[in-house]
Formats: structure tokens, sequence, C-alpha cells
């Protein structure tokens, strides 16, 4: 007689695929969260563009930090970061509320150092308080790869946002002490067995009465 055997699946195995889904998902958005604001943070302190002004007929060089072009990119970078701390905090519509932001910090990094790249209003006031005269503009403009560079951190903090929003329900959440209503939970009391002399004395350290009086 032939017997027909059906091969059923160990009950461990049909959850492993999602949680190793969402281990992974996790440690690639921590470290590109990470490595996005840092790289984003230190290319807004770099030389972004320079050029020439003309101070009493002599050419004279110009040049700026990320920073003086534009703040945006340092402050969502430090947004960014906070909101990759804060996934861990929340969970369900908060948690998809903080994903979102996380993702649009490193969206509005991007726009704004790639807007950056060409932007010369900050060399032209510089021409100008070199020269004194409010209409002297750069010439000569020509930019270096550090707004790129940070345009690149913003991408690594989009990913970690878009991955956030994807896996990020199967994520860890911080040890919930308290409940919804922010009242701590219930402390559970060890039961005392006169008979036992190690759980009164126990109960001693823990300065309760043993005997219950």
């Amino acid at each position: 007689m032939d017997y027909v055997t059906a091969a059923v699946p160990h009950p461990r195995s049909e959850g492993e695929g999602p949680a190793r889904a969402g281990r992974r998902s996790l440690a690639v958005a921590l470290m590109s969260g990470a490595l996005g604001a840092a790289v984003a943070l230190l290319a807004t302190r770099q030389r972004w563009s320079m050029g020439t002004a003309t101070v009493a007929g002599d050419a004279f060089p110009l040049s700026v930090k990320g920073s003086d072009v534009t703040g945006v990119p340092a402050a969502l970078a430090i947004v960014g970061l906070a909101a990759l701390v804060a996934v861990f905090a929340v969970r369900r519509t908060g948690r998809f509320a903080v994903s979102a932001l996380l993702a649009l910090s490193g969206a509005g990094i991007v726009a704004a150092a790639l807007l950056g790249a060409t932007d010369s209003s900050a060399l032209d006031d510089k021409a100008a308080q070199a020269s004194g005269d409010t209409s002297s503009v750069v010439h000569a403009f020509d930019h270096t790869a550090w707004p790129y560079v940070a345009a690149v951190g913003g991408g690594l903090i989009l990913l970690a946002g878009l991955l956030a929003l994807l896996y990020g329900r199967r994520w860890p959440a911080m040890s919930g002490r308290y409940e919804r209503n922010g009242t701590p939970r219930p402390r559970r009391i060890p039961v005392v067995d006169p008979d036992r002399p190690e759980d009164i004395w126990k109960a001693l350290d823990r300065g309760e009465d043993p005997t219950g009086a």
C-alpha cells in the first residue's frame, strides 16, 4: 500500500520570514539614518561655492560654507536624527507619523542641498561687504562637490524613513512601563511562605512584613 505524506510546515518557520525582514530593515534603517545625518552635518561645514569679486580694481577671491548658503540641511539632519530615535518610543499611528517625518526630513535635505549648489546669493552678500558696494556681485561662480554629498546624506535619511514606513510595525518598541493612561502598571508582590525561611528573609529585605500584621 502506498502512503501519501504531506509536508507540514514547522510552526516556527512560518514567522521567520517577516521577523528576519524586520530585523534586516531595522539594521539598515539605523545605519543609513545615523550615517545620513552625520554626512549631512559634515557637508554643511565644508566649502560649497567660490568666486571672485572686484575690490579696488583687483579680483578678490571669496568662498562660502554650506551653512552660509542654507541652514536647512543641518536643521533637518537634527530633526531626522531625533525622529529616528523617536520611532522606537511610539507605536501604531505615532510610529507612522514619526516615520513620515523622518522621510520628509531626508527629502528636504536633498532638495535644499541641490538648490544650494547653484545659489550664489551668499557669495553676492560677501562680495557686497568686501567691496562696500551693495550692487556688487560675485564673478566666476563655481561650486564644489559638498552640496551633492549633503544630498547623499539626505537620501540615506530618506531611505531610513521609507524603511520605517514599510517595516516599522515589525520593529520593537521601548519597554512599556506605563499604560496608555499614564499610570504605572501594578507591581506583583511575591507570595511569602511562612514555612520557608528564605522567603521571610527576602520579604524583610524588601521592607515588607512577612507576618502580614
